[in-house]
């Protein structure tokens, strides 16, 4: 069977030594682990966009801004799907101060499923190693500085 490959981007949402998670509500935890804002390039949309849309859509902070692009990597799926993703990785900042943990959503997502709802939390940069699905691949860029 062909593999599908799609290109993502991944939102590492840092301010004060503190990085920006979720966790999903209506999927257990074994199943969907930790994860961080990302999502799906829309055709001819830049990465860059891409990043903004996904982390305004999932955590309903407005005042993001792109620190700077930390790189690319494959992520082969399988056997979940057989597909590998190009993630576009970027380290993204904002004025919103870390707060009490909130609920988030997507209550109508670009493929047409059902939407879902996660409950977002900032956590110490030095616990993001716990991301899921390899989502925690460039991390150490963004401690390395």
């Amino acid at each position: 069977m062909a593999e599908a490959r799609t290109n993502k981007v991944v939102c590492y949402i840092v301010r004060d030594g503190w990085i920006l998670t979720f966790r999903h509500l209506d999927h257990p935890l074994s199943e969907v682990g930790i994860q961080v804002p990302a999502g799906t390039m829309k055709p001819g949309e830049t990465p860059e966009h891409a990043a903004l849309r996904e982390a305004r859509e999932e955590t309903g902070l407005t005042t993001l801004q792109i620190v700077r692009k930390l790189g690319e990597a494959d992520y082969d799926i399988s056997p979940y799907r057989h597909e590998v993703m190009r993630r576009h990785f970027f380290e993204i900042t904002t004025d919103d101060a870390p707060a009490a943990p909130w609920i988030a959503g997507e209550p109508d997502p670009d493929d047409g499923g059902t939407g879902s709802s996660w409950e977002c939390r900032w956590v110490p940069l030095e616990q993001a190693h716990v991301l899921a699905g390899g989502l925690s691949n460039m991390i150490g860029a963004l401690v390395d500085e």
